[in-house]
């Protein structure tokens, strides 16, 4: 008989096993042992530290603040000169039966979907227009945007209050409408509040926006743009399915921000308007709790708050998710 040769000598028959060859264990075909999984407690071990300083930044105070909204806590019981009383949920009762309360809501919630929709609208329209211009124009756009996103709060508001001053800002004098006072106005004030909070919040949904369009590939926009389509036609079509959760993540952070809106209200209007006419959730605690000295109705307003952005920021996730998005 003659030695097999060749395939048949590296490679035995199909169909047959090899003997002598061990065989896997519990009817598995594989001979490669299955991953095994990290340990239950080395994900948290390393996750420990930024555990620990959430929980001392974040979790505490939430704590605290829930905890004073349900007592009676006045400068009397600050100073010790009365003993602390459980109040239960009376401090939420005496504030929603407050019809200021009820005007302050409103108008915070106007406030904020106003100022969340036009710093959308800047910062895409001027991410796009990032991807149309030169390099020089671009770079020129970045910084001012960078330095208008790198400006404290209190001075932009600052300077905005000056631009807009009816006896020395140079923007009445532009539009000649002679000493018009923006802040003496309810609208007014709100419209003057609304273009600083933009103008210190668009860059970042610009700059957002533009590194996610520059992820995008150029066929697709090219095919795009040689069907005829339309810039608007592009965006609405082809960029912002693509740029969903993107633009969910900045839709979230500017409703937040937002809807937290404090020292533009504070600075521009005088601590919330003539008799409060501009007064936001936010003034409106900082009132309460260091004006009157009732630390339970200000915790209770933070509590509101907290529920409400809560509510919203949950309630857009669970849209994007039914509409198929990863997040």
């Amino acid at each position: 008989m003659t030695a097999p040769s060749g395939p048949e000598l590296a490679e035995p028959r199909r169909g047959r096993a090899v003997r002598g060859a061990p065989r896997p264990r519990g009817g598995s075909r594989s001979s490669h042992p299955a991953p095994r999984r990290p340990g239950g407690w080395t994900p948290w071990l390393y996750a420990a530290p930024a555990l620990l300083v959430l929980g001392g930044l974040l979790v505490y105070p939430v704590y605290q603040l829930g905890l004073i909204s349900f007592l009676e806590y006045t400068q009397a019981q600050v100073s010790g000169g009365q003993p602390t009383r459980f109040r239960g949920l009376a401090n939420y009762t005496e504030l929603f039966a407050d019809d200021q309360f009820r005007q302050v809501l409103l108008a915070t919630v106007g406030f904020a979907a106003a100022c969340v929709v036009c710093t959308l609208a800047v910062g895409c329209a001027l991410a796009v227009l990032l991807t149309r211009v030169r390099a020089v124009p671009r770079l020129a756009l970045l910084l001012a945007a960078l330095g208008a996103w790198a400006t404290p709060t209190i001075t932009g508001s600052t300077v905005w209050l000056f631009l807009f001053d009816p006896d020395f800002g140079p923007v009445d004098r532009v539009l000649g409408i002679g000493d018009f006072s923006w802040t003496y106005g309810r609208y007014s004030a709100f419209l003057l509040v609304l273009l600083e909070v933009v103008w210190c919040s668009f860059p970042f949904v610009m700059v957002t926006v533009y590194a996610g369009i520059r992820a995008v590939p150029a066929e697709i926009l090219e095919a795009a743009a040689l069907d005829g389509a339309s810039q608007w036609r592009i965006w609405r079509s082809v960029l912002a399915p693509v740029l969903r959760p993107i633009l969910a993540i900045v839709t979230v952070q500017s409703v937040i921000w937002d809807f937290k809106v404090f020292t533009q209200i504070y600075v521009m209007t005088g601590g919330g308007g003539i008799a409060g006419q501009n007064l936001v959730l936010n003034v409106y605690a900082y009132q309460k709790a260091f004006a009157s000295s009732q630390y339970g109705l200000g915790s209770a307003i933070g509590v509101v708050t907290l529920l409400i952005l809560l509510a919203i920021t949950l309630g857009y996730l669970r849209l994007l998710r039914r509409q198929g998005e990863e997040l």
